[in-house]
């Protein structure tokens, strides 16, 4: 049945922050992993995140206003609009510190030295907690470091293999992967499969994610049985840079960093676009800012408004924001001297796969962590640069706990045999459609119109990497849908055109799960712990 076959005590699937994070704590451990990248080690998400990583530091030089855990819970809090899980909240933040240890551990270096830790500001901080690497490159130090002890470490690598399903043996128990590449599949055995393949980005026809970030994840663990949540929240960054009409694909992001050092955000006439919005102005959290940019673009017929940081001055933009900069200068913008054209874009999947906080899904030996997992902490929008402390965390708990339960769990039978016959929508349509229908700005119409595109499909065996993200992309559309439709209310980056307020009954997060056909449908808020 299969080409190749080789065995783990974990199977890590994706190479992210949370992934290599993961592997590399459960190599300490002393357990046997594979880490299985659709691409190569070092492709994915995290070297895109620019921010930083949100973190309370003791011992640290504080802002003038001071800092605590407590304090970055309440503004967790007040940006998931009344959706985060109090608890795991608490837990995961308060966790950080070590974890960054750890990531220096690696190899990993911030800004301004551990002895004087620079720190800025972005969107729903009340303080400076952001601790950065190389300006605006802090995911791509992240992954340099995590990526480069990985291959130093005995752990098995497997790079250009795609996972086109969760086996599971006769129980419901997982029992490993199927793998495919562009010469064949195969099957890893594994004891335990740890989900790290990060977002969905690439649902949408615009979008700051890599082109992998096609929602594998979700897809995975759906089929294999597992609860997801709070999907219907995909957070759109403010601030792309804006590269002209239809643009598609990976946007460059410009980071909101650049707001906490001042930049003002202008619609195309000169005027200010978050006078009288929020007390934070354009610091305000992502879903308040990307809603409020979309509105004026709408009054004013433009695609795209801009973000004044000439005040920084050339030299300091480039000292301070490389990243950025560059970019601008690669359309011909001069950053120093003239405001960036900026439009929001797909960028975060704040629900996910349902765990607990160490990791555990809803399916014995299935575990999750990092943007594909749903832990209770962003819920209904991530503050920002709450991402990568999250996968640091929850990689190191989900391997620990993997570690804790495989002393007392008994070895998975053999994998049952899996069919991949699965319907596929035609991507470039159901992008478009997405984009059109499921953005920011959403009623019953469109919807329904965008579910008529994800369920028109063609039914077709799975056989190169391509087909496996079609079908998963398909899949998570049809969930992603299904949860925005029985959302009827505006809450968080969720904004519901036909039900503009916040509805007090739908103060939780609503579960999705496959029906028998095969098809998601929400499930009994009761599943999902947390929220009232």
């Amino acid at each position: 049945m299969t080409a190749w076959e080789v065995t783990a005590d974990l199977a890590v699937v994706g190479t992210g922050v949370a992934g290599l994070t993961a592997a590399l704590r459960a190599v300490e451990l002393g357990l046997r992993v594979v880490a299985v990248a659709k691409t190569t080690v070092e492709d994915g998400n995290t070297r895109w995140a620019q921010g930083g990583i949100a973190v309370v530091l003791p011992g640290q030089r504080l802002s003038p206003s001071g800092d605590s855990v407590d304090a970055h819970v309440a503004d967790t809090l007040s940006a998931g609009a009344g959706l985060c899980d109090e608890a795991a909240t608490r837990t995961i933040l308060a966790a950080g510190p070590s974890a960054v240890n750890a990531l220096r551990a690696h190899g990993a270096v911030f800004d301004g030295g551990w002895a004087d830790v620079q720190r800025t500001r972005e969107g729903g901080h009340r303080a400076y907690r952001v601790i950065h690497a190389g300006g605006d490159a802090t995911g791509a130090e992240i992954e340099r470091a995590l990526a480069g002890s990985a291959r130093g470490r005995q752990m098995a690598l497997l790079e250009g293999q795609s996972v086109t399903e969760v086996l599971r043996d006769d129980t419901g128990r997982v029992a490993g992967l199927a793998l495919l590449d562009e010469h064949g599949g195969g099957v890893l055995r594994a004891r335990a499969v740890l989900l790290a393949t990060g977002g969905l980005g690439q649902l949408y026809a615009a979008s700051t994610n890599a082109d992998v970030a096609t929602g594998d994840g979700v897809a995975l663990a759906l089929r294999a049985g597992a609860l997801t949540a709070d999907l219907e929240f995909v957070q759109f960054h403010p601030t792309a840079l804006y590269l002209g009409t239809g643009a598609r694909g990976r946007q460059p992001l410009v980071t909101e960093a650049i707001r906490g050092e001042g930049a003002v955000l202008l619609d195309t006439a000169g005027a200010p676009v978050m006078t009288g919005v929020h007390p934070l102005g354009a610091l305000a959290p992502r879903d308040v800012v990307a809603a409020a940019i979309t509105r004026r673009m709408a009054v004013t017929g433009s695609d795209h408004v801009l973000l004044d940081a000439t005040h920084l001055g050339g030299v300091e933009l480039r000292r301070r924001f490389p990243t950025v900069h560059a970019a601008c200068r690669s359309i011909g913008v001069d950053p120093g001297y003239e405001p960036i054209p900026v439009v929001p874009a797909a960028h975060y999947q704040c629900g996910g796969v349902v765990t607990d906080t160490s990791g555990r899904t809803t399916v014995p030996g299935l575990y999750a962590a990092g943007e594909v997992a749903r832990t209770g902490l962003h819920g209904a929008n991530r503050l920002a640069s709450n991402s990568l402390l999250e996968g640091l965390v929850m990689g190191g708990r989900a391997a620990e706990a993997v570690a804790a339960d495989l002393t007392v769990s008994r070895c998975p039978g053999p994998p049952l045999p899996c069919y991949q016959l699965r319907p596929i929508a035609d991507r470039d349509v159901l992008q478009q459609s997405m984009s059109a229908h499921a953005g920011i700005g959403r009623d019953s119409a469109g919807l329904a119109a965008a579910s008529a595109v994800a369920g028109t499909t063609t039914r077709r065996r799975i056989r190169t990497p391509r087909d496996a993200e079609d079908a998963g992309l398909t899949l998570v559309a049809a969930a992603v849908l299904a949860a925005a439709a029985a959302r009827t209310e505006s809450r968080g980056c969720h904004l519901r055109t036909d039900h503009p307020r916040q509805a007090k009954r739908l103060r939780r997060s609503i579960a999705v799960v496959l029906d028998d056909a095969g098809n998601p449908v929400p499930a009994e808020p009761a599943l999902v712990g947390g929220v009232a």
